[in-house]
């Protein structure tokens, strides 16, 4: 007995009870029960609902009392199964012409059977024929479906899988804009250890999300992702390779293994986004605080139906090992590089709005800039087209001209030209008078020149001496220098002692005019 028969008979057992378990009653009283029940709307197992026949009732009665409960079953037709309409030759034709050629459409075979019995077969008739004779494609053995096995890991963080979801619309300046939904799931908890919506959906977008889910969960040990172009960034694979972390792809064309994470945003759509669509409209800031709102108190620590645990306990009893990512050394695989010219007079490059100083020695080069198009821009990194690293800069105001001052460090010169000018004006000097001179052997030796400016540098600038005089103003000492032969510490002292401003004209002017009037004096006396 099947269960559909089995099913008929309770059926019937339970309209005959008033009668079937009373022996005490009388013909007459039999008859009046199985009338009252013929009287009664009932709902029969195939769904209707109408009044059982006293006929009907009587004959199931019988039936019953006579051979059993198995009785009351249905008998089958002794057609049942047969075709009634089409010759059992139709038939076996058309099993045949399809074992022929497995990938014979039901179109082209009931072609072949107008053209020989002038009949066709309906197309749900003429695949239960098929099925039943075992002649299907599937049947065939070419059905090009795989045979899938579910999905699962024995670890926490084995095996991450990522995916992208329109979202609902948020609220953007004056208008709303639909968001995508960017979500990391682990395998084996079902845990989500990043989802987050954004504005678009690209690569830049991706990596967001996946160094958020890195510096709180750490790498996993692979990453199963969409066949799609932004899962094939070059950025990507070599900072996953960076983190010995394998980069997974779905098949081209086969959506189904990455049906877990699908499954997952079914359930964002039906217990999440459903209550967003039907509420006031929000910002992405709110759409977010929302999201997370939900995965903490909703989905994380619900029992899930297929793990039979909460997502929260599967991922901690799960939980081996963490693989943390330094985050300072993987960012520089997803910054973005921009090529850019120094400006000539500002030194200075421009990237999304921002002005960034450059070393003025780079004026009129190219260097690279690399920055993270997601971030506040407060701070860029500048290379040379060789990759040579140029520091990292801050954005600064041109308009004010606060870019600092960049001063920089000259170490001396290991080879002084000066010095080189003065011995050969003095080997000169000596070559063209080789007689001795006794008046100047008699007087007394006149300063240096050098002596004296590197003298005079030192006391307006202390710290640099004679590098910070001008050329001009070495020039200017040389014309004093020659002027007065008795030039010496005390009268550079007192000159410097007398000038108000302590500048180098201001110092030149009282010396000079101290020599003058010291000479003056001398020659009155003589």
């Amino acid at each position: 007995m099947t269960e559909k028969d089995q099913k008929n008979a309770v059926f019937w057992c339970s309209l005959l009870q008033p009668v079937i378990f009373r022996k005490d009653l009388t013909p007459g009283e039999r008859g009046r029960i199985l009338r009252r029940i013929s009287q009664t709307e009932v709902l029969f197992p195939n769904g209707t609902v109408k009044r059982p026949s006293l006929s009907h009732l009587r004959r199931k009665l019988t039936l019953y009392e006579s051979k059993g409960f198995e009785q009351l079953a249905r008998k089958k037709r002794s057609d049942s199964g047969k075709p009634k309409h089409i010759s059992q030759e139709i038939i076996n034709k058309a099993i045949e012409l399809k074992r022929e050629q497995p990938r014979r459409s039901v179109q082209t075979i009931n072609q072949f059977l107008q053209v020989l019995y002038g009949k066709t077969i309906p197309p749900s008739s003429m695949f239960r024929y098929l099925h039943k004779a075992g002649a299907t494609r599937m049947k065939l053995g070419l059905a090009k479906q795989k045979v899938r096995c579910r999905w699962t890991r024995d670890h926490t963080h084995d095996l991450w899988l990522g995916d992208f979801k329109l979202g609902p619309p948020v609220l953007w300046a004056d208008t709303t804009v639909r968001t995508h939904l960017s979500a990391f799931i682990d395998c084996h908890s079902r845990y989500i250890v990043e989802g987050r919506y954004y504005y678009k959906e690209d690569l830049n977008i991706l990596i967001d999300c996946l160094l958020r889910a890195w510096g709180v969960h750490g790498s996993p040990l692979a990453l199963y992702l969409d066949n799609a172009k932004v899962y094939r960034s070059d950025r990507l694979h070599a900072a996953c390779l960076a983190i010995h972390c394998e980069r997974l792809h779905r098949p081209p064309g086969d959506p189904a293994p990455g049906g877990l994470i699908e499954r997952f945003f079914q359930t964002v759509e039906t217990q999440f986004e459903s209550e967003i669509w039907a509420g006031p409209p929000l910002n992405i800031d709110q759409l977010n605080r929302a999201f997370s709102a939900w995965l903490a108190v909703s989905y994380h620590p619900r029992i899930h139906r297929e793990i039979l645990q909460s997502p929260q306990d599967r991922y901690n009893s799960g939980l081996t090992a963490l693989r943390p990512v330094d985050l300072t050394r993987i960012r520089p695989y997803f910054l973005f590089k921009e090529i850019r010219t120094v400006d000539k007079v500002f030194s200075d490059v421009r990237v999304k709005g921002f002005f960034y100083p450059v070393d003025p020695k780079f004026r009129g080069d190219k260097i690279q800039v690399w920055f993270d198009p997601l971030g506040t821009m407060q701070s860029v990194y500048l290379y040379s087209l060789d990759d040579c690293p140029l520091g990292e800069v801050h954005p600064y105001d041109r308009d004010l001209r606060s870019q600092p001052d960049v001063i920089p460090s000259i170490p001396p010169p290991s080879h002084n030209y000066i010095d080189l000018l003065i011995r050969q004006h003095d080997q000169k000097i000596h070559n063209e008078t080789p007689s001795i001179d006794f008046l100047k052997i008699s007087s007394p030796k006149p300063w240096p020149f050098l002596a004296f400016a590197d003298a005079f540098a030192r006391l307006i600038y202390p710290n640099v001496g004679l590098a910070a005089i001008s050329l001009r103003d070495l020039d200017r000492l040389g014309t004093i220098h020659a002027k007065y032969p008795h030039l010496n510490h005390i009268w550079l002292s007192k000159a410097f002692h007398k000038a108000k401003n302590q500048s180098v004209l201001d110092l030149i002017h009282h010396l000079d005019e101290m020599l003058q009037h010291s000479q003056a004096h001398f020659s009155k006396e003589t």
